[in-house]
């Protein structure tokens, strides 16, 4: 790592051709000194730690991985794409009674999950529902509200997965299949009865 400082300070000194002799030591203690060869200390070191905190500063600034993924689509973290899907999700109202799913605890934060992204490099969201009773027999509309409430809110794609909590409903892993299904999903929106529902259920409160 001293030997690479060392390098660009001269390349940015004029690539090493000057004649002032100045030498870079690093002590026992891990501190560096600098001469001259005529008693000037002090100079170098002050350009050395100036250079060295802007490269810090620089590695910094760069994000890596998923994150650099999710900063590209305009969010923070994954906290922050999780509380956004929460926010679009929280307003969707129960097909049968008064209430949004927030209020009945169909939907909660805890039950978003960001995942790795796909080799594609595409967002992955994983929603987990828990409807309100093991027997409900909305639970695939619901799933169909979630999906396209989603969908439609945010502006940008992702693979989307949604699931009933586990051991929450009777006919689970049916019902999974069907809302994760996109010609099932498709063909579902088609029927002019079932889509007034879902959006009956996902429009805004004016």
């Amino acid at each position: 790592m001293l030997s690479y400082i060392k390098r660009k300070l001269s390349e940015s000194d004029g690539g090493g051709g000057g004649s002032s002799g100045a030498t870079v030591t690093s002590s026992c203690g891990g501190g560096i000194s600098s001469s001259d060869g005529s008693g000037n200390t002090g100079s170098t070191t002050d350009e050395l730690v100036r250079k060295t905190s802007q490269m810090s500063m620089d590695d910094e600034a760069i994000a890596v991985g998923e994150d650099a993924l999710l900063h590209e689509l305009g969010y923070r973290n994954a906290t922050d794409l999780q509380e956004t899907i929460y926010d679009l999700l929280r307003g969707i109202r129960d097909p049968e009674k008064p209430c949004t799913l927030e209020d009945l605890n169909v939907i909660y934060e805890e039950g978003i999950f960001v995942m790795q992204p796909t080799r594609s490099n595409v967002s992955v969201v994983r929603i987990e529902f828990n409807p309100t009773v093991p027997h409900c027999s909305l639970a695939t509309l619901i799933g169909l509200c979630i999906r396209v409430k989603v969908e439609r809110g945010l502006p940008h794609n992702i693979k989307l997965d949604i699931y009933i909590k586990k051991g929450a409903h009777q006919t689970e892993e049916e019902i999974n299949k069907q809302i994760n299904d996109k010609e099932r999903i498709a063909a579902a929106m088609e029927n002019p009865n079932l889509r007034e529902l879902v959006e009956n259920c996902i429009k805004d409160e004016e």
